[in-house]
């Protein structure tokens, strides 16, 4: 590619993508998606756990004390699959929920210091799987792909995922 040709750069040449070329983006996110999950999904099931738990696990982890309705809020899901979740975590000990001080009635969420465990076990996997690929791909599409991902999002997907950016690391 030019690098000197701005529409290239732009992105506008990517405006006139095939049919068939969309389709490879599919089913290219779906395998990924498919690798991305495969590492934690092992560790899961030896514990009889699944992605809604892992999916909770490192919600709970990026924002300690969240309440039970922001978690549901960013993840999503029903106040009952998500309380069928946090029962379990609760019950073996890898989350802590405590009654909220100024309002009773909420329920503020904490990995204990196992669910911290079980957390970073996750997260290596993961994030081993996206050096690795983010190192073959290069900063240049690193970026493009945050970018991608960023616009297939919905504006309140959207606005969840600036709040966690603000949260830190």
């Amino acid at each position: 590619m030019d690098r000197r040709t701005p529409a290239l750069k732009s992105g506008e040449a990517l405006l006139f993508l095939t049919d068939e070329q969309l389709r490879q983006g599919i089913e290219a996110m779906f395998f990924a998606y498919r690798g991305f999950t495969a590492d934690p999904d092992r560790i899961l099931a030896d514990l009889a756990y699944g992605r809604a738990h892992h999916r909770a696990i490192h919600f709970i982890n990026r924002a300690p004390g969240t309440t039970v309705n922001n978690l549901l809020n960013l993840l999503g899901v029903t106040k009952q699959s998500l309380n069928r979740v946090l029962r379990t975590l609760v019950a073996d000990g890898l989350v802590q929920s405590t009654v909220g001080r100024q309002d009773k009635r909420e329920r503020h969420l904490n990995l204990t210091q196992a669910g911290h465990e079980l957390e970073q076990t996750l997260s290596d996997a993961q994030r081993a799987r996206m050096r690795a690929a983010y190192r073959e791909a290069g900063p240049e599409a690193v970026a493009g792909f945050r970018t991608v991902l960023e616009a297939m999002m919905d504006n309140e997907m959207r606005a969840s995922y600036a709040r966690l950016k603000d949260i830190g690391p």
